[in-house]
């Protein structure tokens, strides 16, 4: 058996290796998302010089893929702190590889998914007016308080299991990074030495932040989706809008994380950390949210088909066999039923298998979001003919600056900050080692009776 010693060394060599060496594919990679990033800032300037009149919104359809946009971000931001607290709860040691990026996910997904709500205004100067003048009865200030709550209490989830790996990168890199890289060491380390004490202290505070963190997630999506239901629209005017809106976050998180595990894994190599089994198990949790998917929406849309009254049934036209019926089918095919024949048949439920289904969920996800928000404002609450909506080059250039940023920002961490919880990991297999699971044993030793004959 491989001394634990060595094993450790090798994990350590691999967790630093991508804050030492950078090689030219990446500075080709961050100039390629600075240019888009660039192009998405001037379509932005445009539009703060010539109002929301260079996109294709108007006082009929008011929200476009902006808001689309939004929703998307804030949804998969439960990628991190629900899906790793959820994890952490109910003690699944196989989570260990993956937490941090998925920590990571959720911070930069809920800053990039507020710009857009601030992007989406014809006068951005006034965002201080919210806080200021904000009525405490208007869904958009418990949104405001929802998500600035969500972000402190994400970043401090993200943090504080990473302080040992900082430390770690404090002690192992004089020399072989920059001073202000280990500067940052030193001061996000806090002076941690590992004594007793110090392990108490974080068990303690780790513990008590992933119990807070579960409600506060929930009820960040439960606000995003009132800001809907709570507006005198016919196919918004749904009680399941919390369940479903929450569902639909946890669902495109597990996507989104399944898909940054699978570039970091090949890019970084960390085959021997991150396995087929991690991709599998959440396979299994992305099949589970797709069925559920599938439940909330034949509950809403059968009652809403059956009866087909008054603006319903323009909307249920529409949806299915109108203006949107593609963007409908694609998702329910495409990203609910679809992705859970690939992780259910034996020959797919694989590393590939389950990558291509988080690429179709996280497509669908926001095509979902995209007729949520456009059809549902398209429905006429007068009887005049229905509005159209297109977005224009200024709107597309704007979000793909915004996934650009997304992009970035991730690819910026992994030069400054360790990618998996060496801590974390170590403890899980020094446990493993002491009482190794089933599928630790050998597979006679796995068979063995208990009693041992």
């Amino acid at each position: 058996m491989e001394a634990v010693a060595d094993w450790r060394e090798r994990l350590e060599q691999t967790v630093l290796a991508p804050v030492i060496d950078t090689s030219r594919w990446y500075y080709l990679w961050v100039a390629f998302l600075l240019a888009v990033l660039g192009w998405g800032l001037y379509a932005y300037s445009v539009q703060l010089r010539d109002g929301l009149i260079v996109t294709g919104m108007r006082d009929r359809i008011s929200w476009g893929l902006y808001i689309t946009t939004f929703v998307f971000f804030i949804g998969i931001s439960h990628a991190g702190t629900l899906i790793s607290a959820i994890l952490r709860v109910s003690q699944a040691g196989w989570r260990t590889p993956v937490t941090r990026m998925a920590e990571f996910i959720t911070a930069v997904s809920l800053a990039v998914g507020a710009m857009f709500v601030i992007i989406d205004l014809g006068r951005p100067d006034r965002l201080l007016n919210v806080i200021i003048y904000g009525r405490w009865q208007s869904p958009i200030v418990w949104d405001v308080v929802a998500i600035t709550t969500y972000l402190t209490a994400s970043l401090m989830y993200l943090f504080l299991p990473m302080i040992p790996d900082l430390a770690l990168f404090r002690d192992r890199l004089p020399g072989k990074v920059p001073r202000w890289k280990l500067w940052i060491y030193r001061i996000l380390s806090v002076g941690w030495v590992g004594s007793n004490a110090q392990r108490r202290s974080l068990a303690s505070a780790i513990g008590l932040l992933m119990i807070l963190i579960i409600p506060i997630a929930v009820s960040v999506h439960t606000v995003v989706s009132w800001i809907f239901a709570m507006t005198l629209r016919e196919p918004w005017n749904s009680t399941i809008f919390g369940a479903f809106f929450v569902a639909g976050a946890i669902f495109s998180g597990i996507a989104v994380l399944i898909l940054l595990m699978a570039v970091l894994r090949k890019i970084y190599h960390l085959e021997e950390y991150i396995t087929e089994k991690h991709f599998v198990y959440l396979g299994y949790l992305l099949a589970a949210m797709a069925a559920i998917m599938i439940y909330a929406n034949l509950s809403e849309f059968i009652t809403v088909g059956y009866k087909l009254e008054g603006e319903g049934e323009f909307h249920f036209r529409q949806l299915f066999l109108g203006q949107f019926a593609g963007f409908y089918w694609y998702y329910f095919v495409g990203g609910l039923v679809l992705p859970i024949v690939l992780v259910l048949l034996p020959w797919t439920r694989n590393i590939r298998g389950v990558v291509v289904a988080s690429i179709l969920v996280a497509v669908a996800m926001w095509v979902e979001r995209f007729f949520i928000v456009v059809a549902g404002l398209r429905v006429p609450l007068m009887p005049y003919e229905p509005a159209s909506y297109t977005p224009t080059w200024v709107e597309w250039s704007v979000m793909s600056g915004g996934f650009a940023l997304f992009a970035l920002l991730i690819t910026l961490f992994v030069k400054v900050f360790p990618i998996i919880s060496v801590w974390e990991v170590v403890e899980d297999h020094e446990n493993a080692e002491i009482s190794p699971g089933p599928e630790r044993l050998a597979p006679e030793e796995a068979a063995a009776p208990a009693g041992g004959g």
